[in-house]
C-alpha cells in the first residue's frame, strides 16, 4: 500500500463515513480495484481511518460533548448491541471484509429501502437528542448492527432505525454521527488487539500511512456533515437510494463478467 492509495481510501472514508452509502462498502471496492483488498495491513487501514472521519464529529458537535452525563449514558446503551455482536461475529466480518460481491448486494437491497424511507417514516415527534430515551437509544442501537455486514451503511442503519423510531431526519442523522464515536473507537481498539494477536506487526511506513490517512479522513469528513445534514433536510434519502442501486448494479456486472475484483 502507497501514499497514493492512502489517500485515496482516505478521501473516500471522509466523504462516505456519514452519508448512507457504506464507507467500508466503498473502501472494500476501491481497494479491490487497487488489487490490495485482501492485505492485512489494508483491513486495519480501512477500519482505524474511520476513526480519524468520526472525530470530526467532536469538533463540530463539542459543545454536545460536554452538555450532560445522561448524553453519555444514552451512547453507552445505544453503543452495547454493537459490542456485543462484534466480539461475538468478529471473525466473519473479517471474511465479508474481502467480499466485493456481499458489498455490492448490500448496496442494492438498502438502495430500495432509501428510496421509500422519507414516506414510510414522515410523523416524527422526537426532534431533539435530549428527547430520546434510553429504549430508543438502545434500539438505535441494533439498527447499527446491520451494518457489520459490508455495504449496508452504519449510519444509513442507525438514521432509518432512529426514524422508524419517531425521530426527525436531523434527529436521528445528529444522534448516528455521535453514537458513531464509541463505536469506531472500540472497533479502532479491537482491530488493533486482533492484528497484533495475529502475529502481524505495524511498520514505521505504515504508521505514516495510518497518520495520513486519519488526517485526510479528518478534514474531508469536516466539510461533508455539515452539508449532509443540510441535504438531508431538504432533501431526504431518495438521492442516495438511487445512487445504491445504480453503484450496486454497476459492481454486480462488473464482477460476472470476469473483471479482476477480488470474491469470497
Amino acid at each position: 500500500m502507497n501514499f497514493l492509495q492512502t489517500i485515496i481510501l482516505a478521501v473516500i472514508e471522509g466523504l462516505t463515513e456519514f452519508l448512507p452509502v457504506s464507507s467500508t462498502g466503498h473502501m472494500i471496492i476501491a481497494s479491490s480495484f487497487m488489487g490490495i483488498a485482501s492485505d492485512p495491513f489494508v483491513k486495519l487501514f480501512t477500519i482505524v481511518i474511520q476513526l480519524g472521519a468520526i472525530l470530526s464529529v467532536v469538533v463540530l458537535y463539542f459543545k454536545r460533548f460536554f452538555k450532560s452525563l445522561d448524553f453519555y449514558f444514552k451512547l453507552l446503551v445505544a453503543f452495547i448491541p454493537a459490542a456485543v455482536f462484534g466480539l461475538l461475529l468478529s471473525d466473519k466480518i473479517d471474511e465479508l471484509l474481502e467480499s466485493p460481491l456481499t458489498v455490492a448486494v448490500s448496496l442494492v437491497v438498502g438502495g430500495v429501502i432509501l428510496l421509500f424511507v422519507d414516506k414510510w417514516f414522515n410523523n416524527p415527534v422526537i426532534d431533539r437528542e435530549e428527547d430520546i430515551n434510553y429504549l430508543t437509544a438502545f434500539k438505535i442501537g441494533f439498527f447499527q448492527c446491520l451494518a457489520m455486514i459490508p455495504g449496508v451503511s452504519r449510519s444509513g442503519a442507525s438514521i432509518v432505525g432512529g426514524m422508524s423510531l419517531k425521530l426527525s431526519r436531523k434527529a436521528a442523522a445528529e444522534f448516528s454521527f455521535f453514537l458513531a464515536v464509541p463505536t469506531m473507537f472500540a472497533a479502532t481498539a479491537k482491530k488493533l488487539f486482533d492484528f497484533y494477536k495475529e502475529g502481524h506487526t505495524i511498520t514505521t511506513q505504515e504508521i505514516q500511512l495510518l497518520a495520513v490517512g486519519n488526517i485526510v479522513a479528518f478534514i474531508v469528513a469536516l466539510l461533508a456533515i455539515k452539508s449532509f445534514i443540510g441535504y438531508l433536510n431538504k432533501n431526504g434519502f431518495r438521492m442516495f437510494g438511487w445512487y445504491r442501486i445504480i453503484a450496486g448494479l454497476i459492481i454486480i456486472a462488473l464482477i460476472y463478467s470476469g473483471h479482476n475484483l477480488q470474491i469470497i
